[in-house]
């Protein structure tokens, strides 16, 4: 099994491109729904039990790929987990117009948490940044963008 962790700002695609890959078969995993997170002082975090259980219930010998998506303060205690880190990127024009006309996720249509948004991808995108494996700018269709990340997971099998 190879695990891939999807990771970026709000609006960059991290959810548009899991569905692509569920569509193309692969196993995805959204931790902005469900049972994921837990909420500590205010801030959303992953719930370590399960998210360990998931990395911990699929067979490392297995041919399959899950994609786990998330951008969390937490999550660096997972990253020796995840054989890629695949940070999903746009400019800030780009993830504005996003937020402001995307219909299946409320968040960012508040000015404050737009504020946030825009703050973090100043001082958390670079800290991703540092520990992604691939960045993939988001700004070419979603087709595109799996295409690349596929490739990138494959090449990486390969010279293994």
């Amino acid at each position: 099994m190879t695990r891939i962790l999807v990771t970026g700002m709000s609006g960059t695609g991290k959810t548009t491109l899991l569905e692509e890959l569920g569509r193309r078969g692969h196993r995805v995993v959204d931790t902005d729904y469900g049972d994921w997170h837990e909420v500590v002082d205010g801030e959303r975090l992953w719930h370590e039990g399960r998210i360990g259980a998931l990395l911990d219930g699929v067979a490392d010998d297995s041919h399959e790929l899950l994609f786990v998506q998330g951008t969390v303060r937490n999550q660096g205690h997972f990253r020796d987990r995840f054989d890629h880190v695949v940070l999903l990127s746009a400019p800030a024009e780009v993830i504005i117009e996003r937020l402001a006309t995307r219909t299946d996720n409320p968040y960012g249509k508040n000015p404050a948490e737009l504020v946030e948004t825009l703050e973090n991808l100043e001082l958390v995108e670079p800290l991703l940044r540092k520990s992604a494996t691939l960045e993939v700018v988001t700004t070419v269709p979603v087709t595109e963008v799996a295409d690349v990340v596929l490739a990138h997971v494959r090449r990486a099998k390969m010279s293994s």
